[in-house]
């Protein structure tokens, strides 16, 4: 298979209502182009929002508040770099935002549809030459263990941005258990090696790509959150942690809580002879036991929790009970608790905490470990109300 990335030059200055996809076919006759079937055409995201009017001013509130604007959530954040989920669902710097290649002062933000966009543009293209193209377009992204950015595809039309080869064969006959490939990403790539912001050229042919797989939009490409291992950073989940005390009805996974517990357990050992215990309320009779052992405002939380985890500190018998030691169970209490909630935090849920006093010690033991236990109240957890 070969391949052509054919830079289209000569695009003047875009800006509202202009004809893109005219301009694009005079781009593609000033290179003695015709267009084919097949081919690609692959169009940056600053062109796009120009001519969709995209194009807003600064304001007294400054980029910030545009990229606060734009953003569904902040994944993370250092210093000046913020990434954030788009209301796309792109993760990316600044939700898109952007200053290059536009006036001072202004900004440009990512288009309304960047889908809809591809396809508006393709539908144009293949109205005037006759020819089933696809279109892509393209913005800079940078990645979670590279560095420096490349072209991928917010917005595709006529082509599929994911070819699934899952249970297809390899070349030496195995059976592919996971590929899939983000063909649009790849033709938004290989267009980057013709286009550039300094070389002012916002456009390039790509053909020859072989499209083995119906057309699909640029939002395929988004991973679904229930996939993503790296949804948020530690710092943004301590930020993010909802304190809640109702929750939505949906079933939370055993897995999850599993992790979250596993995260916290499998975590630095604690003072010298004392260890965490973390322990599920799963069954009804359980759930019983422990509305006997709560007053009734804890009661009314732990009925409605789709998730009930009980915290102890499990003092070896050979400690030695002093005042300093009940300041360390209460310390590892604490921090265990506080992990927990963290680590529910990161996988989506919302928590909150119930305080000891307000629980019979004696029928938390028996629900928990024994008299070799502190009791550090209860932890209850789902899904955030109206949705997560």
């Amino acid at each position: 298979m070969k391949v052509e990335v054919i830079p289209l030059r000569g695009l003047p200055e875009i800006s509202t209502e202009d004809d893109l996809p005219g301009l694009l076919l005079a781009a593609i006759r000033r290179e003695r182009l015709t267009l084919a079937d097949g081919d690609v055409v692959a169009v940056t995201q600053k062109v796009v929002s120009k001519a969709e009017g995209r194009v807003v001013a600064e304001g007294p509130d400054g980029k910030e508040a545009w990229v606060q604007k734009e953003s569904r959530r902040v994944v993370a954040s250092r210093g000046d770099v913020v990434i954030t989920e788009t209301r796309h669902g792109f993760v990316c710097a600044n939700a898109g935002v952007d200053a290059s290649n536009v006036a001072e002062g202004f900004l440009t933000l990512l288009p309304e549809d960047p889908d809809g966009s591809a396809e508006r543009i393709r539908s144009s293209l293949v109205a005037a030459s006759g020819a089933e193209v696809g279109v892509v377009v393209t913005d800079t992204f940078g990645r979670a263990w590279r560095t420096g950015v490349v072209n991928v595809a917010i917005g595709c039309a006529g082509l599929p941005s994911v070819v699934d080869l899952r249970g297809t064969k390899d070349g030496l006959g195995r059976t592919l258990e996971v590929t899939i490939v983000a063909l649009a990403d790849e033709v938004a790539a290989a267009a980057g090696l013709a286009m550039g912001k300094a070389e002012g050229v916002p456009a390039a042919l790509v053909r020859g790509v072989r499209a083995e797989a119906p057309p699909a939009p640029a939002s395929a490409l988004v991973r679904p959150a229930r996939e993503d291992l790296f949804r948020t950073s530690p710092l943004q989940a301590i930020r993010d942690r909802r304190e809640l005390a109702s929750f939505d009805e949906r079933a939370v996974p055993r897995s999850l809580v599993e992790e979250a517990v596993g995260a916290v357990l499998g975590g630095p050992a604690l003072l010298p002879g004392l260890s965490v215990l973390l322990a599920t309320v799963e069954s009804a009779q359980a759930r019983r036991r422990l509305l006997r052992a709560s007053d009734p405002d804890a009661r009314a939380v732990l009925g409605a929790a789709p998730v009930v985890i009980l915290p102890f500190v499990h003092v070896h018998p050979t400690v030695a009970e002093t005042p300093s030691r009940r300041d360390g169970w209460v310390a590892a209490g604490g921090a265990a608790v506080q992990s927990l909630l963290l680590a529910l935090s990161s996988q989506g849920l919302a928590s909150t905490w119930i305080p000891p006093e307000r629980f019979d010690a004696s029928l938390l033991r028996e629900l928990g470990g024994g008299d070799d236990t502190v009791p550090v109240g209860a932890v209850t957890a789902g899904w955030p109300a109206g949705g997560a």
